[in-house]
């Protein structure tokens, strides 16, 4: 079990939370993280490079020279790759990078991220979030009290435009909902910052999830057992 404290927004910690491991996989798998890094900033990319060939730059079909009688090489083409402004041989082209990920090994993937940041100390809960004033400075505050450091993110139950507005101009800063949690926004940041609400529904979800797996796998075992 692992305890993860609840702070308020003065710094101060109060009661703890019990955590069961069992509800994020019971262990880190590093594989699982690794895919789920390398799809997400896969996806990410662009794919727009593109070097035109020498049969799409721009020029006549002229031969830029007769063939014999000038004491230059032959040439054929003013597209020529071995000409400045020519086509480009081999070049980039369009293409689409992006990687697909089960649903199962992304969950698998975000419960071993949490996981990882718990064991490290890197997860903290707030018991109410709610600035005195909506200004950034208020924020900062608040950051200051809690000693987040230089990156970190915010996950809150249901999106909040003030606290958004107030948050977002803070360096390293990242906000998001518990349903729009990953496992590559959870490890990018160097700390976690929960809502109370947003961790108590994180946990909801966790527990649902784990009671239909462990149901999905109670008839194969009792097939197994059969055998």
């Amino acid at each position: 079990m692992l305890e993860i404290p609840i702070y308020n927004v003065s710094g101060e910690e109060g009661d703890r939370i019990e955590v069961d491991e069992a509800l994020f996989g019971g262990r880190i798998h590093k594989e699982v993280l690794r895919q789920a890094v390398l799809t997400y900033e896969a996806n990410q990319r662009v794919g727009t490079a593109k070097a035109k060939t020498r049969k799409e730059v721009a020029g006549s079909g002229q031969k830029p020279w007769p063939q014999k009688g000038t004491g230059n090489a032959r040439a054929g083409s003013r597209q020529s790759p071995i000409w400045v402004g020519g086509g480009i041989t081999h070049g980039p082209a369009p293409r689409d990078y992006s990687k697909k990920m089960n649903k199962k090994a992304r969950r698998k993937a975000l419960g071993s991220a949490l996981l990882g940041k718990m064991r490290d100390g890197e997860v903290k809960v707030v018991e109410n979030l709610e600035l005195p004033q909506p200004k950034t400075r208020a924020m900062a505050t608040i950051l200051e009290n809690l000693g987040v450091p230089r990156t970190f993110l915010i996950v809150v139950d249901d999106y909040d435009e003030v606290l958004w507005r107030c948050t977002r101009n803070i360096p390293g800063s990242a906000m998001m909902t518990v349903q729009e949690l990953n496992a590559y926004q959870v490890l990018r940041p160097r700390e976690v910052i929960f809502t109370k609400a947003a961790f108590d529904s994180l946990l909801e979800r966790a527990e649902k999830i784990t009671a239909r797996t462990e149901e999905s796998a109670e008839p194969v075992k009792a097939a197994e057992e059969g055998e």
